[in-house]
């Protein structure tokens, strides 16, 4: 059994002595209640309903699976009664505007609470994440009939939400979609067949909302051709009642390698009834708005995940006796020592730890920009957040996931042959975290928006609201004694990424397959830098506090720091060396030759 108990202290480090919650997200327009007592107080009854009510069920869950019986996906025992109590306690609503019943939270808050259900049962956590999406959707791209009917349920939890996007001929490129959506009095027809779509049938709501993409008959060709539907399972009355079943059905289960008790459906519309969101055509451009928060959340996927594997991968070290410590026995008066005293072993722990807490400072940073860029009064404030947002949505997602899969591999390791074996729960966690780097985007897509997209967009402005706060940071720190060995670490990875960047922007102009080549490698060592931005920054409020209350844990955080930089970050030098060899090497074998 996965041993976990929510990382509250960490969280609250972050908020509280790092990332400064209180003049960044707390005086907002509208998150005034949002103080420090009522973040604390959410994130413990967070933890609770995760530890209590989520944690057992995950390898069951696991073992039971999805079952598709006459047309209805029953879930796992033990989930539906999970998801009424979730959605009875508000959980659902907790980042949802209060005009349609929600609390209101900041969206950084939520955030926390998504690693929080993802550590202790990330199937569970697709049905309400999928639902918070298509709210997302529907609040900046819906009509307002559209947000009255929908948004509440949303909100509450009686509804949960999907979106349709693959199909069976293509995936990434989605300008080659079939499904075919016809005018029909006030609305459409739907017709085509969605496959991979996470909580499109279950037995959790009562109610599904679909958003599809499909073509109208005068659509142009490709993604420029792509319109947005609302497609709800059941038909939805005048007075908001609930209808008859609408022409959309489950196919087919997919038997996959992990998160099985997430339902994964093969989704027919046969002439379903749906309503256009927005413009014809615009498809694509609302669709984002809820991919970029999926993007988000996978990443915390994976760092749930890794949260998991790293505190039972400690546990197991501490209580597993193997040999004796290198130095001489440790503890003479046992059979042999625990394997925690091996210095393989704490590599594997110190390093699940440090990419952890450093993922988590990361995606924290970018969550409170989220709120940033949506609620300050002054605009250029506002533009500043949302660029940071998405420069570094990439890179949180694939960054973040490669590293839960990395960390629960290390977490099977510290395991040894118990970690392969299913019921100590760390091949679940192995086999979970897997998944995360394809979905949303496989890993190398991201790359590619980073280096193709984000990176020269508005003549580089986005990748300026990063390098300027790290610049201003070693300039900042630059004569401290305390900070010398984080900040020359930091500079000089830091280096290489200004380098790597110029060097990718002058190739790709006049060779596109260059920055391709480069594209997943300058995406680790951009992640490796901010990473290592975020660590020097928790190494700084640390030594603040070294001779405070708290002595240990501030001294553990400085450690940790000393690990990465030392231990980690030098990977950049790697990264830098590949991506200045340029694509040669890539693309010279012919391609018959495969």
């Amino acid at each position: 059994m996965v041993t976990y108990s929510a990382p509250l202290d960490d969280m609250r480090f972050l908020l509280h002595e790092v990332l400064n919650y209180d003049n960044t997200v707390a005086n907002l327009p509208g998150y005034e209640d949002a103080s420090r007592d009522v973040v604390d107080a959410v994130l413990e009854e967070g933890a609770k309903f995760c530890e209590k009510e989520l944690l057992p069920l995950n390898l069951s869950g696991d073992q039971e699976g999805c079952v598709l019986e006459n047309g209805v996906v029953r879930t796992p025992k033990g989930f539906r009664e999970a998801y009424q109590h979730f959605a009875e306690a508000g959980w659902t609503g907790m980042a949802c505007a209060p005009d349609y019943g929600g609390q209101g939270l900041p969206k950084s808050l939520h955030l926390l609470l998504q690693e929080l259900i993802c550590s202790t049962n990330l199937s569970f956590g697709t049905y309400p994440g999928l639902s918070h999406g298509v709210y997302n959707a529907v609040v900046l791209h819906g009509s307002a009939a559209q947000k009255e009917r929908y948004l509440p349920h949303l909100t509450d939890g009686s509804w949960s939400g999907t979106m349709c996007l693959t199909e069976p001929h293509c995936g990434t490129d989605l300008g080659l979609i079939r499904t075919k959506a016809e005018p029909s009095g006030d609305g459409y027809r739907i017709t085509g067949t969605k496959i991979f779509i996470s909580a499109g049938e279950h037995d959790l709501t009562e109610n599904i909302v679909h958003l599809v993409l499909a073509k109208l008959p005068d659509a142009p060709p490709g993604i420029r051709g792509i319109s947005l539907f609302i497609v709800p399972k059941f038909l939805v009355n005048g007075d908001g009642s609930l209808g008859p079943r609408n022409g959309v059905s489950c196919g087919a289960l997919e038997h996959k390698m992990g998160i099985k008790a997430s339902a994964t459906c093969v989704m027919n519309f046969d002439g379903a009834e749906g309503v256009l969101v927005g413009e014809p055509h615009k498809g694509m451009r609302y669709m984002f708005t809820m991919m970029n928060t999926a993007r988000m959340g996978v990443g915390i996927q994976g760092l749930g995940l890794a949260e998991a594997a790293y505190q039972s991968a400690a546990a197991y070290a501490k209580d597993r006796l193997q040999g004796r410590a290198l130095s001489g026995a440790k503890y003479p008066d046992k059979a042999a020592d625990p394997i925690i005293v091996h210095p393989d072993v704490r590599r594997m722990l110190m390093t699940m730890r440090a990419l952890n807490e450093g993922a988590r400072a990361l995606a924290l940073w970018v969550g409170m920009a989220e709120d940033v860029a949506e609620r300050h009064e002054d605009s250029a404030a506002r533009e500043a957040a949302d660029d940071l947002v998405s420069l570094m949505t990439p890179v949180i997602k694939a960054f973040l996931t490669d590293a839960g899969f990395e960390v629960t591999n290390l977490g099977m390791q510290v395991f040894g042959g118990h970690g392969y074996i299913h019921e100590w729960g760390m091949e679940q966690l192995v086999r979970d975290a897997r998944i995360a780097m394809i979905y949303e985007g496989a890993n190398g897509i991201q790359a590619l928006d980073l280096v193709g997209r984000k990176m020269p967009l508005h003549m580089g402005r986005l990748l300026r609201r990063f390098f300027h706060p790290v610049q201003a940071f070693l300039e900042d720190n630059q004569d401290d004694p305390e900070m010398a060995e984080m900040v020359m670490a930091l500079a000089k990875a830091f280096g290489r990424l200004q380098q790597a960047t110029a060097w990718i922007a002058q190739q790709g102009l006049s060779d596109p397959e260059e920055a391709g080549a480069a594209a997943t490698d300058y995406l680790r060592l951009f992640a490796l830098v901010a990473l290592a931005y975020m660590w020097a920054r928790m190494a700084k409020a640390s030594q603040a506090q070294l001779n405070g209350t708290r002595p240990a844990f501030h001294t553990n955080k400085v450690v940790l720091a000393r690990f990465f930089m030392t231990r980690i970050l030098p990977e950049s030098s790697a990264l830098f060396a590949k991506i200045m060899a340029g694509k040669d090497t890539m693309m010279a074998m012919p391609q018959e030759a495969f």
